[in-house]
């Protein structure tokens, strides 16, 4: 049976001049005279940097493999590896972070923004808590002062973010999360209303479980902040205990007052369903699945959503691109090829472990954090080109089916790959195996991997999650990004060159490419080719919701809504994301206000909130 088709070694991969432009500008290293003359430089400066980590008597044997995964688009590895692995670039090879606790005083909230900055400044996109900051018009106990509150300070971050040159033609991309019961919900959810304002700051809510209770129950929502903060009330205080970040366990907070929990979470859909934020990150069912929830407690995630992170936490992403994989696309004999991804899936983490050891850190406490869990964030691109490839729809169940297929042999085939690492290297540090193996995600694997940790322990606290990858599944020929289907099948895309101008490029889908070489321009496209704005909301959330069981950290999925969808059945996504067992939902609207990247030969459409204009790579 014919194998999935790879260019031979060489061969100009690129089939687009797009994509072209996508390496010489992010990934390709040195100038026009000096600097690498093609990809395939590229994949062997990227190989040999991460096989330096190797015994140098197993070296050569492991560049010659890592080439070998990286030939024909087969594993991207995250932007940030292919742009500084080798390079000797100051840069971090992780494309983004959660930032530690901000410290609700002057000191803390300034020292938190330098870290801030230096993360950006070597190319890391950075997630931010801003729960710990005091509410507008509270005095302190202390100081006597009166607090501005964490909106406010969000514009400070903001224009320093808007400085920042991130590393090429990249600015750096930042994510901020406020508690669903902080005073200033209500500011921090109509924030991105006013034009202009935190563009650089995608924002999700904490929603935690008993929230989306009491908007069921349509009960009375309380407000709070840890009375420790606050200069003590006149009056009698309502007290009541909550988590809080900053703090080990429950701490008593007062109540700054009540808001009808069903009126704050229609004020949250209105927002986003006007401005496409915020989203909402389902916070307590995170923290309930997180391998090592026995020793953190997450309340951030990195600036697109698919690594949930505690303080100093980093991703160290990767991708199997599962277009690569099909074998005789577009006949009735289609297959994806599981043996020859879980044959790679083993290459592809090894790989990604000795990112954790290869790279440069902003700071001391992200690289203490990171050698000590060694989380890895393996995920999927092209899959809704690979099912086009399969002659399945996208919004069908057995498309569906197939696609959790290809996602557990990688996170079955991951975690096998990281009990062996931690045989041969030694456990992540963190691990306590007994609460590790109680974990619920745990709990759910195949009896072999779970007497494999048993046993050995696991090199990596976490294996997988799934990014949007839009700027390296552009470089892959334009194969649909992550698990989102394709937005379009031809288009015009406007590109952010070195100088800051943009130059516009012409883009066709992978699997369209693929189509037509085969069939020619007139032949009519299968009813596979479905693109994203042509299903339902509702099949977008099945996808996600079929493959999150699999993925232990979590997914980057944007649903696209038409502009007419009405609002009560907006909001009922949410809901309906809630009751599937999601940790997360980002919607987009489009509207005539935003701005467009997409163009279409009739219309005019503005990016989702994870393009490559708005993701860390």
């Amino acid at each position: 049976m014919a194998r999935a088709e790879r260019p031979a070694r060489g061969e100009d991969p690129f089939v687009a001049g797009i994509s072209r432009h996508i390496w010489h500008t992010k990934y390709r290293c040195g100038s026009a005279d000096d600097g690498e003359p093609d990809i395939h430089a590229t994949w062997e400066r990227v190989a040999a940097a991460l096989a330096a980590e190797e015994p140098a008597d197993r070296r050569e044997a492991w560049e010659a493999r890592f080439r070998a995964a990286l030939d024909g688009f087969r594993f991207l590895p995250g932007g940030r590896i292919l742009a500084g692995a080798g390079t000797g670039h100051r840069v971090t090879l992780f494309n983004c972070f959660v930032m530690g606790v901000i410290e609700d005083s002057m000191d803390g909230i300034f020292d938190a923004l330098k870290e801030g900055a230096l993360t950006m400044q070597q190319g890391g996109g950075v997630g931010f808590d801003f729960s710990t900051l005091r509410p507008r018009g509270t005095r302190t106990r202390h100081a006597h002062t009166i607090a501005s509150g964490p909106v406010s300070f969000m514009d400070i971050w903001d224009a320093t973010c808007s400085t920042i040159l991130s590393t090429g033609a990249r600015r750096g991309a930042m994510m901020a999360t406020l508690r669903c019961d902080h005073p200033d919900i209500e500011e921090f959810v109509d924030a991105k209303r006013e034009p202009g304002r935190l563009t650089r700051f995608n924002v999700s809510v904490q929603t935690t479980d008993a929230f989306m209770e009491a908007v069921r129950a349509d009960a009375d929502w309380p407000l709070v902040f840890p009375t420790e903060a606050l200069e003590p009330d006149a009056g009698p205080e309502e007290v009541v205990e909550r988590e809080w970040p900053g703090h080990d366990g429950p701490v008593p907070c007062r109540v700054i007052r009540r808001v009808g929990a069903r009126a704050l979470w229609e004020r949250i859909m209105r927002a986003t369903y006007d401005t496409a934020e915020p989203g909402v990150l389902f916070v307590d069912r995170v923290n309930h699945w997180n391998n090592l929830a026995y020793r953190e407690r997450i309340t951030a995630s990195n600036p697109c959503g698919e690594e949930p992170l505690p303080p100093y936490g980093a991703c160290n992403l990767g991708s199997i691109n599962l277009a690569a994989f099909v074998r005789s696309p577009f006949t009735e004999g289609a297959e994806l090829d599981l043996a020859a991804i879980r044959d790679l899936v083993p290459v592809a983490v090894r790989m990604l472990d000795n990112v954790v050891d290869a790279s440069r850190f902003p700071l001391a406490a992200q690289a203490e954090t990171e050698r000590s869990n060694r989380r890895l964030g393996l995920g999927i691109t092209g899959l809704a080109d690979a099912l086009i490839m399969l002659g399945l729809r996208y919004d069908s169940e057995e498309g569906r089916q197939r696609a959790a297929t290809a996602m557990g042999t990688i996170t079955h085939a991951a975690y096998r790959a990281s009990v062996e690492l931690a045989r041969e290297r030694g456990a992540c540090p963190v691990l306590e195996r007994e609460p590790y193996l109680e974990a619920p995600f745990i709990q759910g694997l195949p009896e072999d991997i779970r007497s494999g940790i048993a046993e050995h322990g696991i090199r990596n606290s976490h294996l997988t999650s799934i990014a949007p990858t839009g700027t390296i599944s552009l470089l892959a020929n334009n194969v649909s990004g992550g698990l989102e289907p394709a937005y379009a099948f031809r288009f015009r895309r406007h590109v952010l060159e070195l100088d800051g101008s943009t130059t516009e490029y012409p883009v066709e889908d992978y699997a369209h490419y693929r189509w037509r070489q085969r069939h020619g321009e007139d032949t009519p496209l299968p009813e596979t080719f479905v693109t994203a704005t042509e299903l339902d909301p509702h099949a977008h959330l099945a996808m996600q919701a079929a493959l999150q069981p699999l993925v232990d950290s979590s997914i980057s999925k944007t649903i696209n809504i038409p502009a007419d969808f009405p609002f009560p059945d907006f909001a009922d996504l949410y809901q309906r994301a809630y009751d599937l067992g999601l940790k997360g939902c980002t919607t987009y609207r489009p509207t005539p206000e935003r701005g467009a990247v997409l163009e279409l030969e009739d219309s005019v459409l503005a990016p989702h909130c994870c393009s490559p204009e708005r993701e860390t790579d």
